[in-house]
This record gives C-alpha cells, sequence and structure tokens, in this order.
C-alpha cells in the first residue's frame, strides 16, 4: 500500500483542509485562467485529483473536467459526488500517455509534482506536455524545499523549470499558508503558471 492510500485509508488528508482553507485564493487564480480564454473554455485535467476536491469546481466553471489519481479508493469516492460533466480515472501521473486520456488546455495540480524525486517529476512534465494544446496552461501549487523535503516533498523553481523545459514560466507567487498548520505552513508554498507555447 503506498503512503497515500494509507492516508487515505487511515483519515490523514491535510491537503484536503488546505483546500477549503484556501477555497478564496484558489478560486481567484482559476477566475484568471477563465478571463484569458474564450468559451468554450476547453479540457481541463486535475493532477492527483484525490477525492476530487477540485475537479468538480473545474466542471462548475465550464471546464471539460477529468480528474486523474492512482489510488482506487480516492477515485471511487470522488466517483460518488455525480459532479456533471467530470470524469475520474485511475492512472498515474508520471505515465499520463498510458492512460489514453486525449489532449487538455489546462492542468491543475495541487501538491501531487512537489512529492516526487527528480525521475518522477520529470516523467510528469513529459506526460503532461505530451498531452498539453498549443498554448495551454499549467497552474501548479507545490511547497518550498525544506529540511522536511523527505516527509512533506517541496521543490525549487529551478526543478519545476527542468521538468517542463518547453514551457514558458509566466509567474511564481506565494500561496496562502492558512489551514496548512505545522510544519507544512513553513514551507513557503508557491503558485507557479507556465504556458506551453502555441
Amino acid at each position: 500500500m503506498t503512503n497515500y492510500a494509507r492516508m487515505y485509508r487511515f483519515g490523514m488528508t491535510p491537503w484536503e483542509r488546505y483546500g477549503k482553507a484556501a477555497a478564496d485564493s484558489i478560486a481567484a487564480l482559476l477566475d484568471r485562467e477563465e478571463t484569458e480564454r474564450s468559451r468554450p473554455l476547453g479540457r481541463a485535467l486535475d493532477l492527483g485529483c484525490g477525492r476530487g476536491q477540485f475537479t468538480p469546481e473545474l466542471g462548475r466553471r465550464g471546464w471539460e473536467a477529468v480528474g486523474v489519481d492512482y489510488v482506487p479508493a480516492a477515485i471511487e469516492e470522488a466517483k460518488r459526488q455525480e459532479a456533471k460533466g467530470v470524469t475520474y480515472v485511475v492512472g498515474d501521473v508520471t505515465d499520463l500517455p498510458s492512460a489514453d486520456l486525449g489532449t487538455f488546455d489546462f492542468f491543475l495540480d495541487i501538491g501531487c509534482f512537489q512529492g516526487f524525486d527528480t525521475g518522477r517529476q520529470r516523467a510528469e512534465g513529459q506526460g503532461v506536455s505530451a498531452l498539453a494544446n498549443p498554448g495551454s496552461t499549467l497552474l501548479m501549487l507545490a511547497f518550498g524545499v525544506t529540511r522536511l523535503r523527505s516527509r512533506i516533498g517541496g521543490v525549487s523553481q529551478a526543478e519545476v523549470e527542468a521538468a517542463f523545459p518547453d514551457w514558458e514560466l509566466l509567474d511564481v507567487q506565494a500561496a496562502e499558508t492558512a489551514g496548512l498548520g505545522w510544519p507544512m505552513n513553513r514551507t513557503s508554498p508557491q503558485w507557479y503558471r507556465l504556458r506551453r507555447p502555441a
């Protein structure tokens, strides 16, 4: 059983608590994605979607939303929400082409990429790049690098850029830390926004 599968099994899901606490700031970032596009918005992929905390919001906003996660129990629970216009798939974000998901215009990664070693970060980057339509964007939340990296994850801007070498880094901004709790609130989380050139 993987660490995430264990955490779901025992009800230890701090990322879900953060999603609720930071809902307003996340909504503002999603608003920005919409204002820069014409309708219909296109397809969105929620990477490491877990129990579908954010995928239904993408669907509600008008995206054709797909959530992918490698923990089957989390995907089964996400499917029980019966959100309109949303699809969930059990799959590995470090091997996206094998999931046969099609292509996307927007990618959302809230705390998934940061938990991988360098090889798996680059595998996620390659998979996202393979599924990205020209001009697509990626919005990623990741902890910064700390002494607790081996336990709670974390990445540097250089690691993000190395995993997405063909993407343009548009913006990096500090994320809300309310709701994270210690020690995650000491990790200097950042929102990264990248664009695949048209």
